[in-house]
């Protein structure tokens, strides 16, 4: 099999399976892509693993994972108005941050085009909502590519930058989880790579690029007679696709409900036509009035919101097109994904006729126990969690934020009751001390929020002098997308780079009171943050212990590597369980007559659980027993 950098820099033409992710990568290289900027987040990140295993000197453009959204989606607009063809990706979330800036897009005159691809999250898969930024690209004048599966995620990419090369305008790739994560067999074009010409190419004159007062109405009309130009190219060649089955019923969707409808549509005789639309976003009017006029019933199949639905009951109406449309009949209808069960579903409420009765689903004999999300063995963030919580009162208000530690809300930590969005827990904290003097405020963000969004929060605290404790839950990494590197990692995505401590920012920013130690050190970490919720004003804890779950697969890839774990001496053991009640390491298991044992697939060895056992039951790590050869 060929190694990733072979599949991705083949010039022959050749297929395989590969994932949405890492077809977007070959699409990037054979349209000329010269530059590719991110922020980690899911569905996207295996887009950037893709990339990483191209060498350095190998890889056909610069790639970096910068500070945060909007500062990626900055750059890769700046390499774009000097005339290259540039990229940004992210996470569905990741364009709330941009957005100050992505808004502004349409507005420019994008020389070198610009490919924004979106990972939006239909059914809240990773993320803290279900948001449909397809909203987001009308309010901006972005057209939308909506792919069905890897392959189309390929071609319709190249699709998107030669658009967005042609009007020097954004276009948009919207990706969707499991389209991002799907696998399938792609077939790639051959690759004939051309020179890079370097020479920076903005020029002023392209613009204008300032969009003040005057200029505004001249740059929108600009963006708006793109966007006719748009719909002109997708009523031609937008990649859409029409079934025909002699029905006078259809069904006009795209993307992955279209896979889902294909699977519900499977066992039956009675199939409507479909009309799959490719580029979204504007609609392709005439080619949409023309499957309306044909059938005297249409379903509109789209997840989330009813965005096309509302597009095609207007045209319907301006145009006087007599037949009846159907969409979403109720609440559920805009909730979670569209599988090829919910489609049955709602098929089957608009035409109960055309499916067959699903069989019914076989009695399960025994029930599936709950596995709710928890920490890593060994994590960082469970003895910080285990020391703060001895601090506290119940009554004082906890402010999460987003990464591995939100899930210290959960118990038995019970550590946040509040959670917005990657940075938010500082300003929200400072609200919850106004005109508070009876509960203690504390708010918790990791280091790779503090560079993302964390900044302006902390000095918001400090400059009007708020009454807060920030925890800092520093492990060295963007641990919960798969452990990029952040500004204080000592690397970035290419190279070694200057280190940027959060210590020293914090210092930086005249913080009289911080507070430093390893996590481990869990008696020491309780009293510091005793010792921080007194002080009046601003104070900030760093707790950091490295990712384990990361310092360990580091560990097992050297030779001389011997795995270890604790034991439990049974004579010694008083089942007071609270390795189990209070700790919860999921290493620990408990047995019907409260005996405890440790799972030695999950033990890592760390013994950091030592300190937490009354009964001192916990015995120190050793080198597990090989096991006899047979």
């Amino acid at each position: 099999m060929k190694s990733f950098a072979d599949m991705l820099l083949s010039r022959s033409a050749f297929s395989e399976i590969v994932m949405g992710n890492t077809a977007v990568v070959r699409a990037m290289i054979e349209a000329g892509t010269r530059v590719v900027t991110s922020y980690p987040g899911s569905p996207t990140p295996e887009i950037a693993g893709a990339i990483a295993g191209i060498k350095l000197e190998d890889r056909p453009f610069y790639f970096e994972f910068s500070t945060n959204e909007k500062v990626a989606t900055e750059v890769a607009y700046g390499a774009a108005v000097n005339g290259h063809l540039a990229t940004v990706f992210f996470k569905s979330v990741g364009l709330n941050v941009a957005a100050d800036t992505f808004v502004q897009l349409s507005l420019m005159n994008l020389t070198g085009g610009m490919v924004v691809i979106l990972g939006d999250d239909p059914g809240a898969n990773s993320s803290q909502n279900e948001q449909d930024n397809r909203h987001l690209a009308r309010l901006s004048y972005t057209p939308v590519f909506e792919p069905a599966n890897p392959q189309e995620v390929y071609e319709f990419y190249k699709a998107a930058a030669k658009l967005s090369q042609q009007l020097h305008m954004p276009v948009i790739l919207r990706l969707t989880t499991h389209v991002c994560h799907a696998k399938q067999k792609v077939a790639f074009a051959a690759w004939n790579p051309s020179e890079f010409d370097k020479t920076p190419r903005f020029d002023s004159k392209n613009g204008p690029y300032m969009p003040l007062t005057s200029l505004v109405f001249p740059m929108k009309r600009r963006a708006l007679a793109n966007l006719r130009e748009v719909a002109e190219f997708s009523e031609k060649q937008g990649c859409h696709q029409q079934a025909s089955n002699g029905s006078r019923r259809g069904i006009i969707t795209f993307g992955l409900p279209y896979l889902s409808l294909l699977d519900a549509l499977a066992e039956t005789d009675k199939k409507p036509d479909i009309l799959k639309l490719g580029l979204v976003y504007p609609l392709p009017a005439g080619l949409v009035a023309e499957f309306l006029r044909s059938h005297d019933e249409v379903f509109i199949l789209e997840e989330l919101d009813d965005i096309i639905e509302g597009d095609i009951k207007r045209l319907a109406f301006e145009q006087q097109i007599k037949v009846k449309i159907h969409g979403k009949a109720n609440a559920e209808a805009w909730i979670g994904e569209y599988t090829a069960d919910k489609v049955a579903g709602l098929l089957s409420a608009v035409w109960p006729k055309l499916l067959a009765p699903p069989a019914a689903a076989p009695e399960v004999s025994a029930a599936v126990p709950p596995r709710p999300a928890q920490m890593c063995p060994g994590c960082g963030h469970r003895s910080a969690f285990h020391a703060i919580k001895q601090a506290l009162k119940p009554e004082d208000i906890k402010v999460a934020d987003i990464g591995c530690h939100t899930l210290g809300f959960m118990p038995p930590y019970e550590m946040g009751q509040l959670l917005m969005c990657m940075g938010a827990s500082t300003g929200i904290a400072a609200g919850m001390s106004l005109f508070n003097d009876s509960r203690r405020v504390v708010c918790f963000l990791g280091d790779s929020t503090f560079f993302h969004a964390g900044l302006p929060g902390i000095i918001n605290a400090l400059f009007n002098r708020h009454n807060i404790t920030l925890i800092v839950m520093e492990n060295g990494t963007t641990a919960m997308t798969g452990h990029q590197d952040h500004a204080a990692s000592g690397r970035n995505f290419n190279q070694v780079t200057e280190s940027i401590p959060v210590r020293k920012v914090l210092e930086g920013f005249g913080i009289k009171h911080i507070f430093e130690v390893d996590t481990y050190q869990q008696q020491k970490l309780t009293d510091m943050v005793r010792e921080a919720v007194a002080v009046e004003g601003f104070s900030v804890v760093i707790a950091r212990h490295p990712c384990m779950l990361k310092l360990m697969r580091e560990q097992r890839r050297k030779e001389n590597f011997q795995a270890k774990m604790v034991s439990i001496n049974q004579q010694t053991c008083n089942q007071t369980h609270a390795c189990v009640s209070d700790f919860a390491c999921p290493t620990f298991v408990m047995h019907d007559d409260g005996t405890i044992d440790v799972n030695p697939d999950l033990c890592i060895g760390d013994g950091s659980c030592l300190q937490t056992c009354p009964a001192k039951a916990i015995n120190r790590p050793e080198a597990r027993q090989k096991e006899a050869k047979s």
